[in-house]
C-alpha cells in the first residue's frame, strides 16, 4: 500500500513539467512577436489599423466566395424548373395574353384601321384656308393660299417659320413657294398662284398644298399637307374653304433663299 502514493506524485510532477513547458513555448512566441513588432518602424496605432483592414478583407473575401456558391446553386435550381415546366406555363401564358389583347379589342369595339383613323384625328396639325377658281376661257387655275391656324410648333422656342408649297401631281411641273413668316403659328400669306392648263387635262391631277417649316441652316420639315383630286372639286363657281393639315412622308427640301415678311 506505501508505493501508490508515490507513483501519484510521479505524474502529478510529470503534468506539471509538461504543461509548463507548454507555457514556456507560448511565452517564447509571444515574445518574439512582440520583440518582431516593436523593430517595425510604425506607430502602434498604424500595426492596429492594419490588422483591421486585413482582416476585414479576409471577411469580404470568405462572404464573396459564400454568396457565388449560393447563386451558383440558387441559378441550377431554377434552370431545371424552367425546363421541366416550359412549354406548358408559356403556351397557357401566351394564351392568357392573346384573350386578353382580344378582350380590350372587344370592350373598345374598333377594328385596327379604325385605331389607326383615331390615332390619326388625336394628331392635329393645324389647318389651311386656300381658294380655287378656275378660268374656262383662259385655262388658267388660279389658287389662292390665304392662311392657316393652329400649326404644331417645329422650333425649340414653341413656333414654326412656316410657308407653303403648291403644285400639281404627277407632273411636279411647276412648283410656287408662298414668302415664309417668322416665328408664327397662324400666319396669313393671301397669296395666288396660276397653272395653266386645259380643263379636260385637269380631272387627272391632284392638287397639292405641302406647309413646311422654313430653316436657313439645314433642311425644311414639313408640317403637313392638303392634297385635292382635281376630278371631286365643282370648279363651276368659286371655291373658299378650311381644310385640316394631313401628315405626310417625311420629305424634306433643301435650304433655299425665301423672302420672308
Amino acid at each position: 500500500m506505501a508505493p501508490a502514493p508515490a507513483v501519484s506524485t510521479t505524474e502529478t510532477n510529470a503534468t506539471e513539467t509538461g504543461g509548463s513547458s507548454m507555457d514556456d513555448i507560448f511565452e517564447k512566441i509571444r515574445n518574439k512577436f512582440l520583440n518582431e513588432i516593436e523593430t517595425i518602424p510604425l506607430p502602434p496605432w498604424a500595426l492596429i489599423a492594419i490588422a483591421v483592414v486585413a482582416a476585414l478583407l479576409i471577411l469580404t473575401c470568405c462572404f464573396c466566395i459564400i454568396k457565388k456558391c449560393c447563386c451558383k446553386k440558387k441559378k441550377n435550381k431554377k434552370g431545371k424548373k424552367g425546363k421541366d415546366g416550359f412549354n406548358m406555363k408559356n403556351m397557357q401564358g401566351g394564351d392568357k395574353l392573346q384573350d386578353d389583347d382580344d378582350e380590350e379589342d372587344g370592350e373598345t369595339g374598333l377594328t385596327e384601321e379604325e385605331k389607326e383613323e383615331e390615332e390619326k384625328e388625336e394628331e392635329k396639325l393645324g389647318k389651311l384656308q386656300y381658294s380655287l377658281d378656275y378660268d374656262f376661257q383662259d385655262n388658267k387655275l388660279t389658287v389662292g393660299i390665304l392662311q392657316c391656324a393652329d400649326l404644331i410648333s417645329m422650333d425649340s422656342g414653341g413656333t414654326s417659320d412656316p410657308y407653303v408649297k403648291v403644285f400639281l401631281l404627277p407632273d411636279k411641273k411647276k412648283k410656287y413657294d408662298t414668302k415664309v413668316h417668322k416665328k408664327t403659328l397662324n400666319p396669313v400669306f393671301n397669296e395666288t398662284f396660276v397653272f395653266k392648263i386645259p380643263y379636260q387635262e385637269l380631272g387627272g391631277k391632284t392638287l397639292v398644298m405641302s406647309v413646311y417649316d422654313y430653316d436657313r441652316f439645314s433642311k425644311h420639315d414639313i408640317i403637313g399637307e392638303v392634297k385635292l383630286p382635281m376630278n371631286t372639286v365643282d370648279l363651276g363657281q368659286p371655291i373658299e374653304e378650311w381644310k385640316d393639315l394631313e401628315s405626310a412622308e417625311k420629305e424634306e427640301v433643301s435650304s433655299l433663299t425665301f423672302f420672308s415678311l
